[in-house]
């Protein structure tokens, strides 16, 4: 007999609200480009993180990317300090800038960069730390960031899984040089797809507006610098003087309007996945998984699950237990586990000692996520911890 029970990673992100609103824009106006819509957006999120400016791009891959190209178009190129635990698109965008990633180890308690092991891994070369905040968790401590200042080293925020997570009761995001944000389906807010770059450096933001659209001149914003590169290139027409070497990576009005829906129930959404995971972890077996996670300011996206076990037999059995009883998983928590031992990666690296990265290597052999959303109640999911817990 089927099983009937079911979780999903993710369940009704997108709101008949949502759509209702996207559909009368669509009625109702007939430019769906680039426009005031998009604009509006930028200007509330800056607002409800706590920032000058922000950029509304098609993905969050494409907000790591334009990034670390500006970085390097402002700054020039060196080393990046990167986790290995993250999504692709943060170690790709650091190597197809010309910059070298170098790898440090998480800790399991957050998921986050061990900041000490940061910190004995910047030397004359290093340019930027990379830090992923994983899975709405804070991955910033005091002394990285006064290291950080002391040492002139830019830091980039990934905050694509932890939309309003904070550290010392400020959002992650505001924090660093520039912070990038994902409003993937599943994540907390959004778009269907899209991403924000975000940032208190006006320099960097025109930069950053125009490698988002072509590389062009008229895309920055800033009539005084326009018209004085107008006046350097007087033999091209003013409308297609392209600044850079770049692509179009907009976003549009209609999903610029989703946003600012979603964005006026992301504080009351994201309280609830916190409770949502406190719940989950007071209920969780801690002799057979790890539970001693750090919640301070956390924002949760998806329940992570750590095996304690380090048996590969006992994993698969485990797994076999989540698919017969109806909850769908992604093993390796954020990105599938460690990046370093994907295929995209090995020509950019020397020899690498994984058994100098216990903690991701246990995670990517040992961990999970699976769903958490504002939808989510209560009694199913202890429902779900039962079956967890019942694991033999």
């Amino acid at each position: 007999m089927k099983n009937s029970f079911y979780h999903s990673l993710m369940h009704d992100n997108i709101t008949l609200q949502d759509r209702k609103v996207a559909a009368n824009f669509l009625l109702k106006s007939n430019i769906f480009t680039q426009s005031k819509k998009v604009k509006e957006f930028e200007t509330l999120w800056s607002k409800w993180l706590g920032v000058k400016y922000s950029v509304f791009v098609n993905s969050g891959s494409s907000a790591n990317f334009l990034t670390m190209l500006a970085v390097k178009y402002l700054y020039g190129t060196g080393k990046v300090i990167v986790p290995p635990l993250t999504w692709n698109s943060d170690i790709v965008s650091v190597i197809k800038n010309d910059f070298k990633p170098v790898f440090v180890d998480i800790n399991l308690n957050d998921l986050a960069m061990n900041n000490d092991e940061i910190i004995k891994n910047i030397d004359k070369n290093t340019k930027v730390v990379f830090l992923t905040h994983a899975q709405g968790f804070n991955g910033l401590t005091d002394k990285l960031l006064k290291e950080l200042k002391k040492r002139k080293i830019i830091l980039i925020e990934d905050v694509c899984e932890s939309h309003g997570a904070k550290f010392k009761k400020k959002k992650l995001g505001t924090f660093g040089f520039a912070s990038n944000f994902s409003f993937y389906y599943a994540h907390h807010l959004s778009t269907i797809e899209g991403g924000m770059v975000c940032t208190n450096n006006k320099k960097f933001y025109e930069t950053i507006k125009m490698l988002r659209g072509h590389g062009l001149l008229r895309e920055s914003g800033n009539s005084t610098y326009e018209s004085k590169i107008k006046k350097k290139y007087k033999n091209l027409s003013p409308n297609f003087i392209f600044m850079y070497s770049a692509f179009n990576m907009r976003n549009n009005e209609v999903q610029a309007v989703i946003g600012i829906n979603q964005l006026k129930r992301l504080n009351k959404n994201n309280s609830i996945r916190a409770k949502n995971f406190e719940f989950f972890l007071k209920n969780l077996n801690k002799d057979k998984f790890f539970t001693n996670f750090k919640i301070s300011g956390n924002s949760n996206y998806a329940f992570p699950i750590i095996l304690r076990s380090k048996s590969i037999k006992y994993r698969n059995k485990f797994e076999q237990h989540m698919k017969k009883n109806g909850i769908e998983f992604r093993r390796g928590n954020a990105g599938g586990g460690n990046q370093m031992r994907q295929p995209y990666i090995k020509s950019y690296l020397k020899k690498i000692n994984l058994k100098k990265f216990k903690n991701v290597e246990h995670v990517h052999n040992f961990g999970y996520y699976i769903g958490n959303y504002p939808t989510l109640k209560k009694n199913k999911i202890s429902k779900i911890v039962k079956i967890l817990n019942s694991i033999l």
